[in-house]
């Protein structure tokens, strides 16, 4: 009996010990808190487990703190890529339709592990994978293996197989009876029955392709009708989720725009009319604007003038878009150029005429806003979750200082911590 009671009073009081809380104050040079676009001189972030604590100046540390000292730097929330592909890999290394066809799945996987992790060190703690491109349904494994800690990441929403018309996706073999690899082919009633079908297996998001190629070389044209879409946006809505529309041409935009879809993905000849309906509607923009530079480059373009005719397309409707208001997305496709790269289409948003600070805004609150993870994500306020990085300078008044990573906080854990001072609560 006096071992019984010996034993039960180790498990008593064992674990009270084990669940004590890491608590951590970060005091950096100033804070940006994702909402303000002024950055917070002196102000200070508690973190306690998880979770965010406390947020202002002249913070005092309690009893056992970890103190973190970030001088010089700016720690504002985990960025949010807002379109990926972590299945894919640049295509100036490899082709897509390569990739699709070549690339065994194990390979494929084994990249997307590796490219969550960068992706996490370059400071994203989340991001939208918006399809696996043939992978299948690799994304929900490789989203829930972060979660559970097996492999480093990013928190994910996958999109998993996403939707396209049969016949308007690819890759494209000579033989026309060839199924589409990259996505799910579906019509008329079977749109809502595939985004059943993906949200049932694991889903967070549906995407559908609102227009694409018909045939390799030609121009973009719509492919499902509004009333498809809509099929597939009601289901997603109902399931809770969000739908998203790839959508390149006026037309395409337009039906994703009345069928309820949440964000535009691209919308290269996007006009003023049509981001007016837009933000009318409440529909969120994500521009891809980097992926446009690097398939440009890629074409042999060396970023000077005189600019080919995609990317005097594309900064006429990213100037439209800004000029009606409509909520940025920042997503730039990545996995089109090299994963931990995510910072070129912030650097792009500014050169291409967003103040930084509404750059960071929309990488920030803005993403976690469209993304309806706000209440989790995003911002630097009591409650939400401690997803934090601290870059070198101050990037509300130079944006490529969002490159200059220095710690990377994921969930209350340091994930990346270059050169940080680290002193005990005296």
């Amino acid at each position: 009996m006096r071992l019984i009671a010996l034993v039960l009073a180790l498990l008593l009081t064992a674990p009270a010990a084990a669940q004590q809380t890491d608590v951590v104050l970060l005091r950096p040079a100033r804070i940006f808190d994702g909402i303000d676009p002024a950055p917070h001189a002196g102000w200070q972030v508690l973190v306690r487990g998880e979770r965010i604590e406390a947020v202002g100046p002249n913070l005092a540390a309690p009893a056992g703190a970890r103190i973190v000292d970030l001088p010089g730097a700016t720690l504002m929330p985990g960025m949010i890529e807002g379109h990926s592909h972590l299945f894919l890999h640049a295509y100036n290394e490899t082709s897509w339709d390569d990739q699709v066809l070549r690339e065994p799945l194990a390979l494929r996987t084994a990249r997307a592990v590796a490219a969550a992790r960068t992706t996490l060190m370059a400071g994203f703690t989340t991001v939208r994978d918006l399809g696996t491109e043939g992978a299948g349904y690799a994304d929900v494994g490789l989203r829930d293996a972060i979660a559970r800690g097996i492999v480093p990441g990013p928190r994910m929403l996958v999109a998993t197989r996403a939707i396209v018309a049969t016949g308007a996706y690819g890759p494209k073999l000579a033989d026309p009876t060839f199924a589409a690899l990259g996505a799910e082919e579906a019509d008329g009633a079977g749109v809502a029955l595939a985004a059943r079908h993906q949200i049932g297996g694991g889903a967070d998001l549906v995407k559908l392709y609102a227009d694409y190629r018909w045939r390799p070389g030609e121009p973009s044209r719509p492919t499902f009708t509004i009333e498809e879409i809509s099929g597939a946006v009601e289901v997603a809505h109902s399931a809770g989720r969000i739908a998203v529309a790839h959508a390149s041409t006026a037309e395409g935009m337009r039906r994703a725009i009345l069928a309820g879809v949440d964000t535009i993905e691209h919308g290269n000849e996007g006009t003023l009319e049509i981001f007016r309906l837009m933000r009318a509607r409440g529909v969120g923009y994500c521009p891809t604007l980097a992926a446009s530079d690097a398939t440009a480059r890629y074409a042999g373009w060396n970023g000077a003038a005189p600019e080919p005719e995609s990317i005097r397309i594309k900064r006429a409707s990213f100037a439209a878009a800004l000029a009606a208001g409509v909520s940025i997305c920042m997503g730039g496709d990545v996995g089109v150029f090299p994963h931990g790269e995510n910072a070129r289409e912030m650097e792009l948003m500014a050169a291409w005429g967003m103040r930084p600070a509404d750059v960071l805004i929309a990488a920030t609150s803005g993403n976690a806003r469209l993304f309806h993870i706000g209440d989790r994500l995003g911002s630097i306020r009591p409650g939400l979750l401690a997803d934090l990085v601290a870059v070198d300078g101050d990037p509300t008044l130079d944006i490529h200082a969002v490159r200059a990573v220095r710690m990377v906080m994921k969930g209350g854990v340091v994930v990346r911590d270059d050169h940080v001072r680290n002193e005990s609560q005296p």
